[in-house]
């Protein structure tokens, strides 16, 4: 869509695209594209991917930690090279399957404005993040900012039918269409699938009619109090906490633990997927304090099982 859009301006080289390290956007042959090249899971395919531009992922927590040089090396990369630029596309707020990292909506707020200045879309990928997952509807608000193009997808049928959505401004859709055939040149066989439509439709009338804000509130609230405390064990490097996901990061990988340890996970009555060096739970906004408190108990037990 991205690339389109500047096809249809005239502007044929920009086909690159920016993006960050440390973050995933699927396994698709485009989307392994744009996941970390040396951190991510796709490396088996370097040879035959595109060749795209890659920022340091931000280190800043919150605004007050923020700094110039968190996106010192991104606004060089898109100054140097904003001619074949066609978008940026990052995980906002929160970088998900490529570490599980959080950053402070200032840095999202400067990538936004150096998208404006360089003439680059912005591409926000929400799948994980969508439907009030980091306390707000949809993460990219914590920065008061609005992408070019947005994905949406997971929370958006509640996990009970497969659908994604790709939204654009009409900025975007009109400059498509700028090329007379006003047709984007892509789509899924099974695009539109009107059961999946509906289903997302009920998912949605359903969240926002329901308290979902104190929901995850409450949620994050009882993380921060019962994942907390593991930081004080030698294993554990980090505790965080963001809405409705709740991370502890190990300082090494399980990679020679995962022979064991899924099972042992399930024998805890609990389903939980590590994965690299970290124990993670994105729990539903349902769930009963309870509930939770055995999740939570879970992942203490896993870590000191594996102290031990």
């Amino acid at each position: 869509m991205a690339i389109q859009y500047w096809f249809a301006q005239g502007k044929q080289n920009k086909q690159r695209l920016l993006t960050l390290r440390n973050g995933y956007h699927g396994d698709t042959f485009g989307t392994m594209a744009v996941c970390d090249p040396d951190n991510g899971m796709h490396g088996m395919f370097e040879q035959v991917l595109a060749k795209h531009l890659f920022a340091p992922s931000p280190s800043c927590i919150n605004d007050e930690d923020y700094a110039d040089e968190d996106i010192a090396q991104f606004r060089q990369i898109i100054s140097e090279n904003h001619h074949e630029i066609a978008a940026v596309i990052l995980e906002p707020i929160v970088q998900n399957a490529g570490g599980m990292h959080f950053y402070c909506p200032e840095y999202l707020r400067q990538v936004r404005a150096l998208c404006d200045q360089y003439d680059v879309l912005l591409i926000l990928d929400e799948i994980a993040t969508n439907f009030g997952r980091t306390g707000t509807l949809f993460a990219y608000e914590q920065a008061d900012i609005c992408p070019d193009i947005i994905c949406l997808g997971k929370s958006l049928t509640a996990g009970y039918m497969t659908l994604a959505v790709t939204m654009c401004t009409n900025k975007v859709a009109q400059g498509i269409a700028a090329d007379g055939s006003g047709v984007l040149m892509h789509g899924p066989t099974f695009m539109g699938n009107p059961l999946a439509c509906s289903v997302a439709c009920e998912s949605i009338d359903i969240l926002l009619e329901s308290d979902w804000q104190g929901q995850v509130k409450a949620i994050e609230q009882q993380l921060f109090d019962e994942l907390l405390p593991y930081q004080n064990e030698d294993l554990v490097k980090n505790v965080r906490v963001k809405g409705a996901i709740g991370v502890v990061e190990l300082h090494q990988p399980l990679d020679e633990q995962m022979a064991w340890l899924p099972e042992f996970i399930v024998d805890q009555g609990v389903w939980i997927r590590p994965f690299r060096n970290l124990i993670y739970i994105m729990p539903p906004y349902i769930i009963s304090s309870d509930d939770l408190s055995r999740l939570t108990t879970a992942v203490g037990v896993i870590v000191k099982r594996l102290s031990s």
